[in-house]
């Protein structure tokens, strides 16, 4: 990255590749299954087809990145840009497991990254809620795309709407305390949740034929395993997390105890099935 990338985004940078990037490493299977279905649908709605050059913003561990390369197949090329080494560590290795050799990743932050405009999709699966400038952020995302390039992403509706979420949370906050964001807009993963002000951002940024569509669906929390499997699961990652870092081993098992019983309602065949709502937003360059 640099020098002006690692002073856009200091806080996200270094949050992502000291603690939550190898924490989504280890769960990198379970997350891949968590979120499947939704990025099919986001991928559908980004119309990719064969021969297109494709950005994935926020791509992680490379699942997105590799669905959309198989979408475009070998005259397309696609791009994953992210801001988290050890995530783009596990993509690549990814992609030469897969032989795949339309897919180039960088670590760098999207908001300063010099685009040279010659992409036709510009796509993210949940990784767009973490700018600092989210304005500035699309007004850079917009000069990767081409004249009547697209942009696609999947965000997340309020944490109200979002039970695999609000679940977890209010059984921890039975036994301990969990910081709040300084305020709904500030980064992370609902900072998107309003839609009017998802579409002004968009707006400003210079998109047009914004659309936003609400996608109501169930979570497999925790990729499709046991109770024990999906409290592990969301224990680790996300404000919960945080919130136990320094609580005592009693407190710890307190909140696993009520975060399995939050859960047990939700047992389906095929794993623990949450609530979930998300949208996906659609514009032109």
């Amino acid at each position: 990255m640099t020098d002006r990338d690692s002073r856009a985004n200091a806080e996200q940078i270094k949050f992502w590749n000291s603690i939550a990037g190898p924490r989504w490493v280890r769960r990198q299977e379970m997350l891949d299954r968590q979120l499947a279905q939704l990025s099919l649908v986001a991928i559908d709605a980004a119309a990719v087809g064969a021969g297109d050059a494709v950005l994935d913003i926020g791509c992680g561990c490379g699942d997105s990145t590799l669905a959309l390369a198989a979408r475009v197949g070998e005259r397309g090329r696609v791009a994953g840009l992210d801001i988290s080494a050890p995530m783009l560590d596990l993509a690549r290795d990814r992609m030469r497991r897969a032989n795949l050799t339309n897919i180039t990743f960088e670590c760098s932050d999207a908001q300063t990254h010099a685009f040279r405009g010659d992409y036709d999709v510009v796509f993210s699966r949940f990784g767009v809620m973490f700018f600092d400038d989210p304005v500035a952020a699309f007004v850079n995302l917009q000069g990767a795309l081409r004249e009547g390039g697209r942009l696609t992403f999947v965000c997340w509706q309020s944490i109200q709407k979002n039970p695999w979420m609000s679940l977890p949370v209010m059984a921890a906050l039975r036994h301990t305390t969990i910081a709040t964001p300084s305020s709904p807009d500030a980064p992370g993963p609902f900072a998107f949740a309003d839609g009017p002000r998802v579409e002004n951002i968009l707006a400003q940024a210079g998109f047009r034929d914004i659309a936003m569509r609400g996608i109501d669906s169930g979570l497999l929390v925790g990729g499709g395993g046991s109770v024990d499997e999906a409290v592990s699961f969301v224990l680790e990652l996300g404000p919960v997390e945080r919130a136990l870092s320094d609580a005592t081993d009693a407190v710890r098992e307190a909140v696993r105890r009520d975060v399995h019983d939050s859960l047990v309602p939700y047992i389906t065949p095929d794993g623990i099935r949450v609530p979930s709502a998300a949208w996906i937003v659609t514009a032109m360059k």
